[in-house]
């Protein structure tokens, strides 16, 4: 969703259950392309999101069919994208391992949010991921280290092919890459609910860079766009417009 609001161009892969339609509909509504979502025999995945009155949120996942992918279908549909698009992918579903060499293999552009973290992501080859958008929390599991700035060091050793978007929540978000090294401070707002915020900000990213856009540019339009998307209950429904980025007052 925050990639499609972004103005992006977007296909969404994978699997949902006979419980899940009414997500490909919410998601072709806005424009979503979601021929390549199959139907299998397993309830659909789900979170359960808790929010604190303060806005900050803790989620608790049900795979369900997120992680009844087969690699046949998945290679049937990488078959339809190539050199010059970016495959987006999370850590909420099976076949991550397969979906990076695949892509990889076909020339697309590997971008991988590390979310939820778990120890299987570190067997990922490196000269196969070109960006990685993580906060503070996975950047540390994947490094080993807890300073951001020696994080993002150390993440461009490990990932030498790979770009790092680091993001830190209220201190803004830092990126390394091959175009060079740039710090976006967050801006001040009074959040709600702090759920899909870092989707929010993946989304205004990937899509503006994709466009063309420079990566300070990238970064600070991200940043306003998840900022307003705090200030709105729900994940998903809460992704801003750019008119409304471009109208909200954040004096």
């Amino acid at each position: 969703m925050a990639l499609r609001r972004a103005g992006a161009e977007v296909y969404h892969a994978g699997c949902i259950g006979e419980d899940g339609s009414f997500l490909t509909d919410f998601l072709t509504a806005a424009g979503v392309d979601c021929r390549f979502v199959r139907r299998v025999d397993t309830p659909t995945g789900r979170a359960i999101i808790q929010v604190v009155p303060a806005g900050q949120n803790c989620i608790l996942l049900f795979g369900g069919a997120n992680q009844a992918q087969r690699e046949a279908d998945m290679r049937e549909t990488l078959a339809h994208f190539g050199a010059g698009d970016a495959l987006l992918l999370q850590n909420e579903i099976n076949g991550i391992d397969f979906l990076v060499r695949e892509a990889h293999a076909r020339g697309m552009r590997v971008v991988l949010n590390p979310s939820p973290f778990d120890e299987s992501l570190l067997a990922l080859p490196c000269d196969a991921i070109d960006l990685f958008i993580l906060n503070e929390v996975e950047a540390a599991a994947m490094s080993g280290e807890s300073a951001p700035h020696a994080a993002l060091r150390a993440l461009r050793v490990r990932y030498p092919h790979a770009d790092v978007l680091l993001t830190l929540g209220s201190q803004g978000s830092l990126y390394s890459g091959k175009e060079g090294d740039f710090a976006q401070k967050a801006y001040r707002v009074q959040a709600v609910d702090t759920t899909g915020a870092g989707d929010t900000f993946t989304g205004y990213f990937l899509a503006s860079v994709s466009a063309g856009m420079p990566v300070p540019q990238a970064m600070e339009l991200a940043a306003r766009a998840s900022a307003v998307a705090v200030t709105r209950p729900g994940a998903a429904a809460a992704v801003p417009t750019p008119a409304e980025i471009k109208t909200y007052d954040f004096s």
